[in-house]
């Protein structure tokens, strides 16, 4: 498929043919779902601990005598039914990351850029850089295509860390590389603008190999 490519200025100068195994594809829901879940997942702390009756700090003296009270059968103050006692199958620290299938994350990624084109939120720009890293050098470029300030994300074709340092101080730009991006940062983004160099470089790492 052939799409156009636009200036730094806004204004079309030439178009560029664009992989359909990548960006014209069938959109699969389901892989962008576990894709963006493994994400998720992978950057959870899991850090929560709770104390369970044998960890809680308190007496192991019976608190009244077994039987003439009426009160129900007591034998310390940690059982999990008193208050300030330990808790029951709470969480404890654990790692919730996993591995997804290579070809299920592939699948994914293909589908969130089919999915960008299809919604004609996915704009190819020329290849631009950003010699003294200014943030306001970047910001009136992203301007000419984003108006209100939407959540935008920059895909490099290369990691220019000038770009990545331009882009620290705009809010709502995320700077991803070609072979580094992510399913919830292309699912959420509004607008995703995907320099020359990188299309041609999607081209190839996504293709058919």
């Amino acid at each position: 498929m052939e799409t156009k490519v636009f200036s730094i200025d806004g204004s079309e100068v030439r178009t560029i043919v664009l992989n359909d195994e990548v960006f014209n594809r069938e959109v699969s829901d389901g892989s962008i779902y576990y894709a963006v879940n493994n994400e998720l997942a992978n950057r959870r702390v899991g850090t929560a601990c709770t104390k369970t009756r044998a960890e809680v700090h308190y007496s192991n003296v019976k608190p009244y005598k077994q039987k003439g009270t009426g009160n129900a059968r007591a034998g310390d103050k940690k059982s999990p039914v008193w208050v300030g006692g330990g808790t029951i199958f709470g969480p404890k620290p654990r790692d919730y990351s996993y591995t997804l299938p290579k070809k299920m994350k592939r699948l994914a990624m293909k589908s969130l850029l089919s999915l960008g084109v299809k919604e004609e939120r996915l704009v190819v720009v020329e290849d631009f850089s950003i010699e003294g890293g200014k943030t306001r050098d970047l910001n009136q470029i992203i301007k000419n295509f984003v108006k209100d300030e939407t959540r935008t994300i920059l895909i490099l074709k290369d990691d220019d860390e000038m770009m990545r340092r331009a882009a620290k101080n705009i809010p709502y730009l995320r700077v991803l590389s070609y072979n580094r991006l992510s399913a919830k940062e292309l699912l959420y983004g509004r607008k995703l603008l995907v320099l020359e160099g990188a299309a041609k470089n999607l081209n190839d790492f996504y293709g058919d190999k």
